[in-house]
């Protein structure tokens, strides 16, 4: 999205088919056999996402942007629908299934995002032993912090971490 957002085509081009595919995905779930509805909901949700690109905060994920646009073409459409039927339309929409490269990237962009906003040490003893699955005594041994350091540091990391995603992308 950044990449699109500064001009480049061909990187809009490709976030506009990622897009699509999640799309499909998201709105199926909601709208089994109902394929024609589907697509119609993947063209609005990508025309809004051309239309309301100037809105995406860079400093957020994008994947919660996305869900937002997705989740509103959704509701916009079960309102002027008829057919009453019930869906689900505010889970966690953009869960990570088997299987699924592009939710996975988007989710590793994501984290990247989110931990770029920390100190080096820690991003990594959060890296360390919270995703890769260290010790606090290994982490301390690769990165040279003290043990109690590596403990202090994930616990204010992931602290600020939850400060920016409850508050909208503003950490203390």
């Amino acid at each position: 999205m950044i990449a699109s957002m500064s001009g480049q085509s061909e990187a809009y081009q490709t976030l506009l088919r990622l897009c699509s595919v999640r799309l499909r995905s998201y709105f199926g779930r909601r709208l089994a056999g109902r394929e024609h509805d589907v697509e119609d909901l993947v063209q609005e949700t990508l025309i809004a996402i051309h239309r309301k690109r100037a809105t995406y905060d860079q400093s957020l994920p994008f994947t919660a942007w996305l869900h937002g646009i997705a989740r509103y073409r959704l509701i916009d459409f079960l309102r002027r629908d008829r057919r009453k039927f019930e869906v689900p339309v505010d889970d966690d929409a953009f869960e990570l299934e088997g299987g699924d490269a592009f939710a996975a990237i988007l989710a590793e962009i994501d984290l990247e995002s989110l931990l770029a906003r920390l100190t080096p040490n820690q991003v990594a003893a959060i890296r360390l032993t919270r995703i890769e699955g260290y010790s606090v005594r290994e982490t301390s041994e690769l990165t040279g912090q003290s043990e109690p350091s590596v403990k202090v540091n994930v616990h204010r990391g992931l602290g600020r971490l939850m400060a920016t995603i409850k508050g909208g992308g503003h950490a203390n």
